[in-house]
């Protein structure tokens, strides 16, 4: 079967940033045909003919799936509120995973990745445990993931992930689900890991080419304990570590940040995903993203985890990110919505080493689509011409709850809203009984 989506406004993101509209896509079972004004799609041979779904798309807007750059999957929202971040950290998040089981991480990679899925995320990277009850959740679901867990190898972090079960992920989970699937190397930050952890993550991602993923610069408090501990900034440490060679990195957050260490990113082709709520949330402070950009550095956008956010809406992110922008500019011209936009859709393919197969609707392309409802009160007026918004709608106006459509590889995973590939109210009550299990067995490590 072929697929047009006929008749939205296409928003294709690559090569350049214009409007269809009214436009069209034409995908088979995996791969984008044609991309173009209802005309020239029209006009294409293969649009027409019994095997054909068409797909009205009038009031709607018509866009590259998005891309969570990272994410933990998790079941401690709405729990664990105002405090800062290592307290946060060490007095809830390290507790929870000390007591998680693979059981119960794989139902919150259950509810997180339909959530994503629910709000138009079509690739996530997600650091988190247990991976391998991850990989089954996405191959079910239909969505890409990028696997990452967590090594933490310090004094008191024995419970963590270690480098030799991430090989064991890589053996089974380097590329699986026709590469839908995909595992990379990752440590949980500085001071949970040693440089012999550094070492040897950096060594398994050359040996299996993967990416490296790791958090770094998220909280003043951290950058002055960086220097008293090693004399170093953090990314300068993990540099003096290894862990930025051969472009592999994407580093998580990078809010403190001086003008040697964006150099360091821009010279080393490390990425960087941020994560706006999050960061304002545990009041870490605004990145400083338009720094990046002017030193070419790749920024994707991330939710970070379900705790710390509490949704995994990239959608409602995005207007975080380009408001945070402003804010901290006072500059009503920041935050441009083409550039917000292209975060969350090319920009974020390129951070996830992507960018060839998806991130843009382009032929030739995997078939990650997504389709936006523009008929809306809150998405009113809309206009074209010279008077176009819809870019300015997705940005500042919709919400995940607008996402009518999800393609992944021309599979279906959402329609009308409703998700196809899973039991939208068992995913909620396995999670509920998990994170029941999992409260329960927190409160039974503590100590007394």
């Amino acid at each position: 079967m072929r697929t047009l989506v006929r008749g939205g406004v296409v928003l294709p993101m690559a090569p350049r940033r214009a409007l269809l509209q009214p436009g069209s896509v034409l995908f088979d079972g995996t791969e984008i045909l044609a991309v173009g004004t209802v005309e020239e799609v029209d006009a294409d041979p293969r649009a027409a003919g019994p095997d054909v779904e068409v797909i009205d798309a009038a009031g709607f807007a018509v866009l590259p799936g998005l891309h969570n750059c990272h994410l933990h999957s998790g079941l401690l929202r709405g729990t664990a509120e105002g405090l800062a971040l290592f307290d946060w950290l060490q007095t809830y998040v390290d507790p929870a995973h000390r007591a998680l089981t693979p059981e119960i991480a794989e139902a919150a990679s259950w509810l997180c990745y339909a959530e994503a899925v629910r709000s138009g995320t079509t690739s996530v990277m997600d650091m988190w445990r247990f991976l391998d009850g991850s990989a089954r959740v996405a191959g079910q679901l239909g969505l890409r993931a990028t696997l990452v867990p967590y090594v933490a190898d310090e004094e008191g972090y024995d419970y963590f992930e270690s480098i030799d079960s991430t090989r064991a992920l890589l053996a089974a989970h380097r590329s699986s689900f026709d590469g839908r699937v995909r595992s990379w190397v990752g440590l949980e930050h500085l001071f949970y890991c040693t440089e012999r952890a550094f070492a040897d993550a950096a060594a398994l991602a050359a040996e299996y080419d993967t990416g490296l993923h790791v958090h770094s610069s998220e909280s003043r408090w951290e950058v002055e304990e960086s220097l008293r501990r090693y004399g170093h900034r953090p990314l300068a440490e993990i540099a003096r570590r290894g862990a930025l060679t051969d472009g592999r990195a994407v580093v998580a957050h990078c809010v403190w940040l001086d003008d040697a260490e964006i150099e360091l990113i821009a010279s080393t082709g490390t990425r960087v995903a941020h994560c706006p709520a999050s960061n304002m949330k545990l009041a870490s402070g605004p990145a400083p993203v338009p720094k990046l950009w002017s030193a070419g550095v790749t920024v994707g956008i991330g939710s970070d985890g379900e705790k710390e956010n509490n949704n995994l809406d990239l959608l409602e992110e995005v207007k975080m990110a380009s408001l945070l922008q402003k804010l901290v500019a006072l500059d009503p011209t920041a935050g441009d919505p083409w550039d917000i936009l292209a975060m969350a859709t090319i920009e974020g393919a390129r951070c996830l080493g992507l960018a060839d197969i998806t991130g843009s609707l382009e032929p030739g392309k995997r078939a990650d689509v997504i389709t936006v409802d523009l008929r809306k009160l809150h998405t009113t007026p809309l206009l074209s011409g010279p008077d176009a918004n819809v870019a300015a709608h997705l940005v500042f106006s919709s919400c995940g709850q607008d996402v009518d459509s999800v393609w992944v590889d021309g599979r279906r995973l959402l329609a009308a809203g409703e998700l196809l590939t899973c039991d939208e109210a068992a995913v909620r009550a396995r999670a509920q009984s998990a994170a029941e299990e999992l409260f329960a067995r927190r409160a039974a490590l503590a100590p007394r």
